[in-house]
């Protein structure tokens, strides 16, 4: 078994690692368009895809004994913006944020976690969730070093069954977020 020790500092740069994905993830929400329109995820729509984001981590938080409180209800993204507001206050706390479990990969934190695990989703949905809604999304330079390293992280499980295809043929000449995105079972 992994054992991590993660400082004061290491829990902020994660909590901020997470809040820096999730503001890129608000500002799809926010544009909105059809919450009812088809995404890259088989049989999902936009609202589904924002659910799953919201259920996962509730369901993690749950599993840790965190309580984020009643489920957010509403329009998307007044849901989304409740779930971030109920995430920051439980954070923010460094006693909940810096809590040690031990995780599928080993010994690992809450705040590791949801800046790493969860924050491949944020990245990854927030693509999905933009082309449902029907608009574009580029990843950073730096958000597709970490969706590579997570997903060679991940290994053969990456593609089980309900989570992601299986890797699909790289186009010619296709842009370092074409390939990324073949290589997680998704079409540009």
């Amino acid at each position: 078994m992994t054992t991590t020790t993660h400082t004061t500092t290491d829990i902020d740069a994660l909590v901020e690692g997470y809040f820096d994905r999730a503001a890129r993830l608000t500002t799809v929400v926010q544009a909105g368009g059809d919450w009812d329109g088809a995404s890259p995820c088989e049989g999902w729509t936009a609202t589904d895809v924002l659910d799953h984001v919201i259920d996962t981590q509730r369901d993690f938080l749950a599993q840790q004994g965190v309580d984020l409180g009643p489920a957010p209800t509403g329009e998307p993204a007044e849901r989304w913006a409740a779930h971030l507001n109920a995430v920051r206050r439980v954070l923010g706390d460094r006693g909940i944020a810096g809590r040690e479990y031990d995780g599928y990969f080993g010994r690992t934190t809450i705040a590791a976690t949801m800046a790493t695990f969860y924050g491949f989703d944020l990245v990854a949905h927030r693509w999905d969730l933009a082309r449902a809604l029907g608009h574009d999304d580029r990843w950073t330079e730096a958000e597709m070093d970490a969706l590579d390293r997570a997903v060679d992280g991940f290994g053969e499980h990456f593609y089980a069954e309900g989570i992601s295809k299986p890797a699909l043929p790289v186009p010619d000449g296709a842009d370092r977020q074409t390939a990324l995105l073949a290589r997680m079972g998704r079409r540009a």
